[in-house]
């Protein structure tokens, strides 16, 4: 028998036949496939075949009690839309404004949690103290430095070797809110957290003020403010966009003696090693938290 060029070939003849050697498959979107086929019944005194591999059973809808014997990967799925506050399995509390730390027991800042804001000029060594410092605490101690947030910008980086305008405060600003959004959050979740920042006591509501906003009430300045030379000396090691010209060195140091007779602390770390620093920074640290400064 022909059959006209084109027309589909009738499929093979006999009840229940489908394409040999091809599985039934949908001919067009919306047309499920045949319902699946349960499984036999055990036959008496034999054990139920166990459940089939690679296909877990579905989380319980929103609002449903969930299914009993729920074998999917990790705790029970919550009900949509609702928020658990969770990382994985570690409960993240929010954080608030850092209240003042309690005095710790015995010499230095012990195990208290603290957060710490270290001043000082270019130079001083506020960065590689405050690294130090945190690195040798009992307890659980990070370490942010606004440079290093404010070189987060790559493309487009106000540079403060081309001079202070308002690019530049606009990537501060950022970079502040930035690291007092870090610090709250490491203490809320009771780590330790020191910062540093080169801060003008002639600017009190974008500096000082703008980091106790950020931080709360609870943080604890202090001024980390060598002689001239010594900073001088250090800025000339620097390299890249880290290394100023000595005019401004000079202009900001000299900006930073206004922190002498504010009620800060100061530590003249002239003539002292890092190590040495930290360890001073550590004292008078203790000394702010039985006294706070008023600032």
């Amino acid at each position: 028998m022909q059959h006209a060029v084109g027309a589909p070939l009738p499929p093979p003849h006999g009840p229940g036949i489908g394409h040999v050697g091809r599985p039934y498959q949908a001919q067009h979107a919306g047309h499920p496939g045949p319902p699946p086929i349960s499984p036999p019944p055990p036959a008496p005194g034999q054990a139920p075949p166990p459940p089939a591999q690679g296909r877990p059973q579905q989380p319980p809808a929103p609002g449903q009690a969930p299914q009993q014997g729920w074998s999917g990967t990790g705790p029970t799925p919550p009900p949509a839309g609702q928020v658990t506050g969770h990382t994985g399995h570690v409960q993240l509390p929010p954080g608030g404004p850092v209240p003042l730390p309690a005095p710790p027991a015995g010499s230095g800042t012990g195990g208290a949690t603290l957060a710490v804001l270290l001043i000082g000029p270019a130079g001083a060594g506020k960065t590689t103290v405050a690294k130090l410092w945190a690195a040798r605490r009992r307890v659980p101690t990070a370490h942010v430095s606004l440079d290093d947030v404010r070189e987060w910008v790559r493309s487009g980086f106000a540079d403060p070797q081309a001079g202070w305008n308002d690019h530049s405060e606009a990537q501060y600003r950022l970079a502040r809110r930035t690291c007092g959004f870090a610090a709250r959050n490491f203490l809320a979740n009771g780590i330790s957290c020191i910062l540093d920042d080169a801060v003008f006591p002639d600017r009190p509501v974008v500096g000082l003020g703008g980091w106790k906003r950020h931080v709360g009430p609870g943080l604890l300045p202090v001024v980390l403010l060598p002689g001239l030379e010594i900073v001088l000396e250090r800025n000339a090691a620097r390299s890249g966009n880290r290394r100023l010209s000595d005019e401004e060195v000079a202009r900001i140091h000299g900006r930073m003696a206004g922190w002498y007779g504010s009620g800060l602390p100061i530590i003249d770390n002239s003539t002292y090693d890092v190590e040495t620093t930290a360890r001073v920074l550590d004292d008078v640290l203790a000394r702010s938290i039985a006294s706070p400064p008023a600032w």
